[in-house]
């Protein structure tokens, strides 16, 4: 293949990435202009309009009309606790599903597949009747409470993340854990000191992972809620459109602060989550 072809080939595949990163930043960038509008020209499509003025009154609107801090501290309670205890269970199972073989490892592995072809939905009713018997039976209400979101979570968001860890581990050489226990160490001591250590893109693209899950969800969040004590940044988001108010300036507004804590998140995690996830792609 010549050089003029191998140029051209090369022009057309970055044509082609440029126009895709496009397609996905404008969906952004109108929201970001939908924030800057009165709410009667985001209704009519107006966002291009610059002969208005710009409405920066919207940001600090959002914040007055529904609380909106309230809402942002909740998601970050629940989103960080349930990201720590989701990687921490994911990083223990996949650790077992990788090194170890025994009886039922296979049934194990099927039974988390399976758990990712299940539509949320599904399990609803029976989740909501089970909350429901244990605040009443136990005592210990799982309705409209942190603990009852977190355990959630954790349970949602812990297979498919036990699937990017094992394929992680997989790419980790057995001979440095058998080295440290000729060395001296027990198999935890050897998971402490050497696994960890290395696999910590792994870890940290695992747990980037699991926040932007859980911060995006809406559908538990509102259905499993009824106080603003405890409701996240989507069902805070979704109280701007009601029965007596169509504000799609400020819900706009307050889905752009809403992704800041997501695009540092990611940002911030960018090397690790890329190295992580292209480490994990391999056979095991």
């Amino acid at each position: 293949m010549s050089k003029k072809t191998n140029a051209r080939n090369a022009a057309l595949l970055n044509l082609l990435t440029w126009a895709l990163v496009v397609l996905t930043l404008l969906p952004i960038l109108w929201m970001v202009l939908s924030s800057l509008r009165n709410y009667s020209d985001v209704a009519n499509g107006n966002q291009l309009d610059f002969s208005e003025p710009l409405q920066w009154q919207n940001y600090r609107d959002m914040w007055i009309n529904v609380d909106f801090f309230n809402f942002f501290k909740n998601s970050l309670i629940i989103c960080s606790i349930s990201t720590l205890f989701a990687t921490i269970s994911a990083t223990c199972a996949a650790y077992a599903l990788a090194r170890f073989r025994f009886r039922g490892s296979s049934s194990v592995s099927v039974g988390i597949s399976v758990t990712q072809v299940i539509p949320g939905m599904l399990f609803f009713l029976p989740l909501y009747m089970l909350y429901r018997n244990i605040g009443e039976s136990w005592g210990m209400p799982m309705l409209d409470t942190y603990h009852g979101l977190i355990f959630l979570y954790v349970a949602l968001f812990t297979p498919a993340s036990i699937w990017i860890m094992r394929g992680f581990f997989v790419s980790i050489p057995r001979e440095l854990e058998d080295a440290a226990v000729i060395d001296g160490c027990s198999r935890f001591g050897a998971f402490v000191r050497i696994v960890l250590p290395i696999s910590a893109p792994g870890i940290i693209a695992t747990a980037t992972f699991i926040f932007l899950l859980a911060w995006d969800e809406l559908f538990f969040a509102w259905t499993l809620t009824s106080s603003s004590s405890v409701q996240t940044i989507p069902v805070g988001i979704r109280l701007f459109i009601g029965q007596f108010q169509q504000r799609y300036d400020l819900m706009m507004a307050a889905a752009t602060v809403s992704t800041v804590p997501v695009l540092a998140a990611f940002f911030a995690c960018q090397r690790f989550f890329v190295k992580g996830l292209s480490a994990g792609a391999v056979k095991g």
